[in-house]
């Protein structure tokens, strides 16, 4: 669409809704998926154009954007549209979007709430049993044929009784501790202050957090407080017996030390959902048995797709 059919396309009464990148419910559903007769949208990544010129000739028109996380709102795409009242995201998450911005401008923002909490809680679950009872390891063995030739397996290690610290008790990370309850573990964890109302154990420091369990689930959010929280010093801490899990965001783990310590062994092994510089994931870690990965989509399942439509 050029530039002149896009203006007069978005002519109408309709309120205009920017859409910088294609959310992955578009792809997935099409972009049907989240339509509506009250607004239309404005397409950035199906014009010909530069964003700043897209932006400069339909600057009036923009009151609202749709964002996902591979699509950030920057304060340089907030200054160029002066009718901006609301940023709503498709993710759990805000890392991506300038909140400082918004909030010295008066902008709206809302994300996904809690609808992803309880399929990241189940990934986050998944993950910990997988690399514990060595799940994909083992279908990668009998797949290649190798249980004919080799007389035992090697053994995995058990989930109950476990002691599990969680980074971040907020909606995920509560629904993580209900689970591993379940299986008879040891729940603790480090938040930005206690909850008084939750049975478990609160560590204000997250290097103590690790030094007293065999597991650590990363559910924070992703703020310049949190980002490397887990560092050498945290990984050392959990030694070479304890697993590390990350359904959250990957630049809250410094991913190279994470490489390092896998590689030599330092600990016993990870499930990472996400990572620092995504869709790159560092190719040390594809030979590793110990290591559990999926491409950042602990929250993809249908049913939470339909209820992020229907929010």
């Amino acid at each position: 669409m050029t530039s002149e059919n896009q203006s007069r396309h978005f002519q109408s009464d309709l309120p205009c809704v920017l859409v910088l990148k294609r959310p992955p419910s578009f792809v997935l559903f099409g972009d049907h998926f989240l339509e509506s007769p009250k607004f239309q949208y404005l397409k950035a990544y199906e014009s010909p154009l530069p964003l700043s010129q897209l932006l400069h000739t339909h600057a009036r028109s923009v009151q609202a954007i749709l964002s996902s996380g591979g699509a950030p709102v920057t304060a340089e795409t907030i200054c160029l549209l002066p009718r901006l009242g609301l940023v709503v995201t498709t993710s759990q998450g805000l890392d991506h979007i300038d909140l400082s911005e918004c909030r010295r401008r008066g902008i709206a923002v809302a994300g996904a709430g809690t609808i992803f909490s309880s399929d990241c809680a189940d990934s986050a679950v998944g993950l910990l049993i997988d690399v514990l009872r060595k799940i994909s390891a083992a279908n990668r063995y009998v797949k290649q044929g190798l249980w004919s030739s080799q007389v035992f397996y090697p053994l995995g290690y058990k989930l109950g009784g476990k002691r599990v610290g969680i980074v971040g008790l907020g909606s995920i990370g509560t629904e993580v501790a209900k689970r591993l309850d379940a299986f008879g573990c040891s729940i603790s964890y480090h938040s930005r202050s206690k909850k008084p109302l939750e049975p478990y154990k609160f560590y204000p420091n997250v290097v103590e957090l690790a030094a007293n369990c065999d597991a650590l689930i990363i559910c924070c959010a992703l703020t310049g407080e949190t980002h490397h929280l887990i560092s050498k010093e945290v990984l050392s801490a959990l030694g070479k017996d304890g697993v590390i899990v990350n359904i959250a965001r990957g630049p809250i783990i410094d991913e190279k030390e994470l490489v390092r310590c896998l590689v030599k062994g330092e600990i016993r092994g990870a499930g990472l959902d996400v990572f620092e510089h995504e869709p790159d994931v560092p190719v040390e870690l594809f030979a590793l048995d110990n290591v559990v990965m999926t491409p950042h989509c602990a929250v993809h399942t249908m049913e939470s797709f339909e209820e992020l439509r229907k929010l």
